[in-house]
């Protein structure tokens, strides 16, 4: 779609001029001959740029660019200027003008300066549109999960969000712990700012105090030039240290040091360097064991162990499985490009009784394996990895291993006694609800709390 643009000039010459080299430009233009007439024209009609001269009858143009930014912020505006009022203009710039152009006017000069303005909006807003997407993929909503352990999780996130607090994220591996550090940030009055993450147990030991703090030029062999530590990188953001566990002793002095006193030392240098920076650290292991082992320090711990946030692990949260499997179907779906509807009762009963060792990654690379292998609308668990299959007898539906409640076990039971006169009724859901002694609307909400499909197959 064109960009709408209104020139306004109360020299007629100049306003169709400008308006005529536009036009032949592709652009929608209006005219108007002064700074009242084209006010009238802003308050009935979306611009996306004003092309105004300053000094007109009825509303100067600086006047004009203070309203317009009052009533439509959305629309650029640039001022046409004589030589003799240059002041005025940069005056315009700093009331939110977008550029300047002086008379006479190079049409050239003019038509180069508009398509700089839209390809830097096209920018500008392409960026605000990632950063929406980026803090809606984000955000701890859209974290799976209805059981109570992860209520106690979203609750925590949502008040640790607010404040500014050092956090350590716990849980086995696969339990999504930068996904609950990545929601903080996003969540966070530091969203606009970079969320940098590390790995302790990835980096050479050796290298450890430069990829934190950075180095200077010719401080050890191989450093050829400047680098910034991702401290520095981080300034004003989120750092993320995940598996902190994994840091060489030596360093969490360095570490310690460098929270407390907010400043870094980059590796040959005796320049402090002053940082802001909130840290979220993770680990998959029991860091008061690791103390008790003499390869944590404990005042270390207790730094970043203002808040701890435990992921639970699947076993503690079987009713979150359904949940999880239809959500990671609906983004397989879409990138694989496959209509596959769901998954078959038995498929899920399989993923229910397993144990995932790997939590929900492991979970995750399963559902997205039987999508590769499924060619039919479901998911079956002939798609499954031999040792699901093997959980499964098709004539006798049994109680998933790993049922941890009583609740969770009369929840399973219900389940699998619906499921089971569904199959027996070829899904006559009225029928099912007669047999059972409940009303259809019961059926339905029942299915519904134990995520049984509607269209059950």
């Amino acid at each position: 779609m064109a960009e709408r643009i209104l020139v306004v000039d109360d020299e007629e010459i100049i306003r169709e001029s400008i308006a005529m080299i536009l036009e032949k430009e592709g652009y929608k233009v209006d005219k108007a001959e002064n700074g009242g007439a084209a006010f009238d024209k802003v308050s009935e009609t979306s611009y996306d740029l004003v092309i105004t001269d300053i000094e007109m009858p009825v509303m100067r143009g600086v006047e004009l660019l203070e309203k317009v930014a009052q009533r439509s912020p959305q629309t650029f505006v640039i001022i046409v200027t004589a030589y003799a009022s240059v002041e005025t203009a940069v005056g315009a710039l700093r009331k939110g003008a977008y550029d300047y152009i002086l008379k006479p006017i190079e049409f050239d000069d003019l038509l180069f300066r508009v398509r700089k303005l839209f390809e830097h909006r096209n920018v500008v807003l392409e960026n605000a549109l990632l950063k929406q997407e980026v803090n809606r993929k984000y955000d701890f909503h859209n974290i799976i999960g209805k059981s109570d352990a992860m209520k106690r999780v979203f609750s925590t996130i949502e008040k640790v969000s607010a404040s500014d607090g050092t956090v350590l994220v716990s849980g086995s591996s696969g339990t999504g712990k930068e996904l609950v550090a990545r929601a903080i940030h996003f969540h966070s009055v530091r969203r606009n700012k970079r969320f940098v993450a590390i790995n302790c147990g990835a980096i050479v030991e050796t290298l450890f105090e430069s990829e934190l703090f950075g180095h200077k030029k010719g401080s050890f062999t191989g450093a050829v030039g400047d680098k910034d530590g991702v401290f520095k990188v981080a300034h004003g953001g989120t750092l993320f240290l995940d598996e902190i566990s994994e840091m060489p002793f030596q360093m969490q002095v360095k570490l310690l040091r460098a929270l407390e006193q907010r400043e870094i030392y980059p590796v040959g240098s005796n320049d402090p360097v002053s940082i802001d920076v909130r840290i979220i650290a993770a680990t998959n292991r029991n860091l008061k064991e690791e103390i008790a082992k003499g390869k944590f320090r404990e005042d270390l711990y207790y730094r970043l162990n203002v808040v701890e946030i435990h992921l639970p692990e699947l076993k503690e949260r079987i009713d979150d499985i359904p949940l999880l499997v239809n959500n990671f179907i609906a983004d397989l779906r879409t990138e694989m490009g496959k209509n596959i509807k769901g998954i078959t009762n038995q498929a899920m009963n399989a993923l229910i009784r397993h144990t995932w060792k790997g939590q929900v990654r492991e979970l995750q690379n399963v559902v997205e394996r039987a999508m590769i292998f499924c060619d039919a609308e479901y998911l079956d668990v002939v798609h499954m990895p031999e040792d699901l299959q093997r959980l499964v007898d098709p004539a006798k539906p049994s109680l998933p291993a790993d049922t941890v409640t009583l609740k969770d076990a009369v929840r399973n039971f219900e389940r699998q006694f619906i499921e089971s006169k569904l199959r027996d009724a070829n899904a006559d859901k009225e029928r099912v609800a007669a047999d059972l002694g409940l009303s259809l609307s019961t059926l339905y909400r029942k299915m519904e709390e134990l995520h049984i499909p509607l269209k059950n197959k």
